[in-house]
């Protein structure tokens, strides 16, 4: 029998989300509608539906014939990249979690040594570990701003190692791996043959910094190493988590065909209905508003988040995030820090504003951490600030802190 970690993060969420009055807990920018959609497209259709289209399986690894998912998709990978991706080089799947879970179980197994960016979202080194893999992380490191080290990194790699997995922005710290970082990152793999698994899922909602910045970080698959891998979704960048639908993409061929054979056991295929939201959503004529909306709500919500930081820097300190919809927050209380765990329960209990606690979430090395999406409606984050000010002021002093 596979045994496999309980996912700290998912249990949180599934057990207080829907009860929350503030949740901003979630990571998604705040979600839309069809008829939110329809009025961001330039061209305005009036549905992404076609009522006549037969209900059937669909297209068993995504629609892909002209302005249809896999090929706008391959168009969004080929802008920065020396040739174009393939339509036939992705595969849709049901979200970024199903994505990521296919991919590593058809790449790892027993005897395999896999490294993992940290922290990060738990099914990036659970799965494999479930798996028979033996898992090294490579820690990011706050006094550093939540950069990876590369020396660091050759020092893990070993003569099993068949994998290395990033995240890119990062979930929960906010940070990127810059340019010049991923440059060596994909120099090193080369020079060992090594997979690299790009978790890209908050790509390309990058609010704080500049497309010019000589540290921006383009998409793993631009970068013209075959053996690399991207995983993403509609959820988080693009706003629309209701419909399920992610992707793997890679230059090799025989991945995606390994992870197709693979899928064969797991996914027929995905909803047609959702295949023809996220195509109308990444269509030419709507990609650039949907992004613009999600980019402006991100930009207006960290400022007002980073006011709140800056007036309560006695009890809180972070480092801003630059991309995605993350923050990770470490409250302290009279130079320790507080238990984030009881910190959370007690503040959702007395206000209804719901943050994941770092410990449960992410691991032991993040006593007194909290995430927050921050990307939800701003009325909610003002609101939910507001809850916790007035907690703050008010019920702090009875959370207990830890040595």
């Amino acid at each position: 029998m596979v045994k496999i970690k309980p996912f700290g993060v998912e249990q949180w969420m599934d057990t207080y989300e829907t009860t929350a009055k503030y949740n901003i807990a979630e990571t998604c920018c705040a979600s839309i509608s069809v008829e939110d959609l329809c009025a961001l497209d330039e061209d305005k259709r009036s549905s992404p539906f076609s009522l006549s289209t037969k209900l059937g399986y669909g297209a068993i690894r995504g629609s892909y014939q002209q302005e249809r998912l896999r090929s706008n998709l391959a168009r969004l990978y080929s802008g920065k990249a020396s040739s174009p991706l393939p339509a036939e080089n992705v595969l849709i799947t049901n979200g970024a979690i199903a994505a990521n879970f296919l991919l590593l179980y058809t790449l790892v197994g027993p005897g395999d040594h896999v490294i993992c960016h940290y922290p990060t979202y738990q099914q990036l080194y659970s799965v494999p570990e479930s798996l028979g893999a033996e898992v090294s992380l490579w820690k990011a490191r706050e006094e550093k701003k939540w950069q990876l080290d590369v020396q660091e990194l050759k020092g893990l790699i070993k003569s099993n190692t068949k994998l290395l997995v990033i995240n890119n922005p990062n979930n929960p710290t906010g940070a990127i791996i810059p340019r010049s970082v991923m440059e060596e990152i994909v120099n090193l793999a080369e020079e060992h043959d090594l997979y690299i698994l790009a978790d890209e899922v908050y790509r390309p909602l990058f609010h704080s910094i500049s497309p010019m910045d000589k540290d921006f970080p383009p998409s793993i698959l631009s970068m013209a190493y075959p053996k690399a891998i991207v995983t993403g979704s509609m959820s988080k960048a693009y706003a629309l988590a209701g419909i399920r639908t992610g992707w793997i993409a890679s230059r090799s061929q025989e991945v995606i065909e390994s992870c197709a054979s693979t899928r064969d056991y797991t996914t027929i295929s995905v909803s047609q209905l959702d295949d023809q939201v996220a195509s109308f959503a990444l269509d030419p004529s709507c990609v650039h508003s949907l992004l613009g909306r999600n980019i402006r709500l991100a930009k207006t919500n960290l400022d007002i988040l980073a006011a709140f930081t800056d007036e309560h820097g006695t009890v809180c300190e972070w480092i801003k995030p630059v991309a995605g919809t993350t923050a990770f927050i470490k409250f302290s209380r009279d130079g320790k820090v507080i238990d984030d765990v009881e910190f959370c329960l007690l503040l959702l209990k007395q206000t209804g504003v719901m943050f994941c606690p770092g410990t449960r979430c992410f691991g032991e090395d993040f006593k007194g951490y909290i995430r927050m999406g921050y990307v939800c409606e701003t009325s909610v984050l003002q609101d939910g600030l507001a809850a916790l000010k007035g907690f703050l002021k008010e019920e702090y002093k009875n959370v207990p802190t830890v040595v």
